[in-house]
């Protein structure tokens, strides 16, 4: 088949996705390899609503089969936040971002349990997959780690009994949201989900 286009240009996410796709046999084109397309507004409400419109208007502006997808942290104790604003919540660098929860945090009680959540959809053009996953966590008191991206240096894993932030790509693929829903469309495309498309 043609490329399948991953709408993305978070250098750690591709990193993420490429390592849950290795060996597939797909050729992967990200949006650094198309040029002049631009970025849909999130308007969506949830993470599954605003990975779907990427992956729409991202397929029909490339033409190409694409995959993308919506995640964040989500806060118990801050009802949901950061959410679907994870990216945009207020900060200049994740350090910013970090305190500013921290801060929003101060009078809740420990544990914050938290979790991911990845929202992932394929467009080609018609709807073809669509898949959530999540992990489950807690906020920790201070950032611990300097792997993975984003929120990973603060975000918990009790069975591990370390941050994201703590652990290599390998074992935080193994649990993480973005990992588990990537596995779950590997597993469809091997059980001829894109033969179609071919």
């Amino acid at each position: 088949m043609t490329s399948l286009l991953i709408a993305s240009t978070n250098e750690g996410k591709l990193r993420e996705i490429r390592l849950v796709l290795q060996g597939l046999g797909l050729p992967l084109a990200s949006l650094s390899d198309i040029a002049g397309v631009p970025a849909p507004e999130e308007t969506g409400a949830t993470f599954a609503e605003n990975a779907l419109l990427k992956a729409r208007a991202y397929a029909a502006a490339s033409g190409l089969v694409t995959v993308a997808e919506d995640s964040g942290l989500a806060i118990d104790a801050l009802d949901g936040a950061p959410g679907i604003h994870s990216a945009r919540y207020p900060g200049a660098t994740y350090p910013d971002k970090f305190a500013r929860l921290y801060s929003a945090l101060t009078g809740h009680p420990r544990p914050w349990t938290a979790r991911y959540v990845c929202a992932l959809a394929v467009v080609g053009p018609e709807v073809l997959f669509e898949t959530t996953a999540t992990v489950e966590g807690e906020i920790w008191p201070e950032p611990r780690g300097s792997n993975g991206f984003g929120y990973d240096p603060i975000f918990y894993y009790p069975p591990y009994a370390r941050t994201f932030g703590e652990v290599g790509d390998a074992e935080k693929l193994a649990v993480a949201h973005r990992g588990r829903a990537f596995s779950k469309f590997r597993a469809w495309v091997e059980q001829g989900g894109l033969i179609d498309r071919r």
